[in-house]
């Protein structure tokens, strides 16, 4: 049995990330971070949405069995990697917040 990798994800390294997927690879050196994040929650409900309609299709009697699959282990993903930063967002911020002043 194989073991799954574990990832540490930064705020600022998932706006990297999301910054060179967009620009095909090439991260600007001052992103606005705010941005960044609207697109990616926008790719994970475009993600969640997509599943959904491959669902549908198949509970109606349409669509392959392969790409529903396929859509919703995506969807799966998309939704723990969400998770995943917005967990490390929270404890940042609660981090902070403990800071002597």
């Amino acid at each position: 049995m194989s073991t799954i990798p574990t990832f540490v994800i930064t705020p600022s390294g998932a706006a990297d990330a999301y910054s060179q997927v967009e620009r095909g690879g090439v991260a600007p050196a001052n992103g606005d971070f705010g941005a960044t994040l609207r697109r990616a929650m926008q790719g994970v409900v475009d993600d969640l949405h997509g599943a959904d309609t491959k669902a549908m299709q198949a509970l109606s009697g349409g669509g392959n069995l392969t790409e529903v699959v396929t859509a919703l282990s995506r969807a799966e993903l998309t939704l723990q990697t969400a998770t995943a930063v917005r967990d490390r967002v929270l404890q940042a911020y609660q981090d902070i917040i403990k800071m002597p002043i």
